[in-house]
């Protein structure tokens, strides 16, 4: 069903802001404040970029065209807990960490295993986000979107083409996600919960500007000695650190020296130093295993 377009106000030049810390500004931003602001917004035909948490996300200095649909706003920050099902709704503007920690206390597991990752509720399951202790997909009951009609859908759980850091929901604006959790005694998932943060803080750069991880675990085409066997998945940051990346600069960006898969920005970095500074990256470690790296983190720019 189509849903009634109600303009939004739009501000012009505005700031996008990312984990990094860095990068451009948006021609033309919505904060939504409801789904028929979101259909508005693809209606006019421009492309439609959407905000979340921005911790994914790294944006060209030269800034964007098109719209930026920001979900940072009350409409898509709820959070509801059905006590007989079991079944919670999170807007997609949600904060990640606080929809663990609503969860984990109130005693539902699934989602804990996330504990660390950086995102919004609709970032996250576009990505399939996860890492080491599982992946949101696992949780995931079903999903609400806006089509590129401008149409609301529901989408099942069986609906969705969950794979690896991906989910098929690209070209879809997500606007709710629901997930099916099991009940536990609560202080056991916080316990898990405060595990996984823990693992995080010690094996990952949290307190510099970054955004997770840089690149997606790669799947070997061919067996490369010392690393796996052909089809086996591996890792992206052990890639990086053996290739002799840890600690490269490029302008005021850098591998980080605790994890090689995260790219730090310093006090006056630029977007291009830590677009130029993946592809150094990307290059190096395919001269040394044959192996083509993919950003896990995503790149706006400006249509050519």
């Amino acid at each position: 069903m189509n849903m009634m377009a109600v303009e939004p106000q739009i501000l012009t030049d505005a700031p996008i802001p990312t984990w990094y810390g860095v990068g451009g500004r948006a021609d033309r931003m919505i904060v939504a404040e409801s789904e028929e602001q979101i259909a508005w917004a693809i209606g006019t035909g421009e492309v439609v970029r959407v905000l979340g948490e921005g911790a994914n996300l790294l944006v060209d200095d030269d800034g964007i065209d098109g719209f930026v649909v920001s979900l940072r706003s009350a409409a898509f920050d709820r959070i509801e807990i059905d006590p007989r099902s079991h079944l919670v709704r999170a807007g997609a503007g949600a904060d990640l960490r606080r929809l663990i920690t609503v969860t984990s206390n109130a005693g539902l597991a699934g989602l804990e295993v996330l504990g660390g990752i950086p995102a919004s509720v609709g970032g996250a399951v576009c990505m399939n986000a996860g890492g080491k202790f599982g992946q949101i997909s696992q949780s995931i009951a079903g999903v609400r979107v806006i089509d590129q009609q401008g149409r609301l859908q529901r989408l099942s759980v069986g609906e969705i083409e969950f794979g690896y850091r991906r989910s098929g929901l690209d070209g879809l604006v997500i606007v709710e996600a629901e997930f099916a959790l099991v009940p536990e005694e609560a202080a056991t998932v916080r316990a898990r919960f405060r595990d996984c943060m823990e693992y995080k803080k010690r094996t990952q750069p949290l307190a510099e500007n970054s955004a997770g991880c840089a690149f997606k675990n790669p799947t070997l085409l061919e067996t490369v000695e010392g690393i796996g066997p052909a089809g086996s998945r591996v890792s992206a940051g052990r890639l990086i650190d053996l290739a002799g990346c840890k600690g490269l600069c490029m302008g005021g960006a850098e591998v980080s020296q605790v994890h090689g898969n995260f790219l730090t920005a310093h006090r006056g970095a630029r977007a291009r130093d830590l677009i130029e500074l993946m592809d150094e990256v990307a290059r190096r470690v395919f001269d040394r295993f044959g192996v083509r790296l993919e950003r896990e983190v995503v790149v706006w720019s400006r249509r050519t």
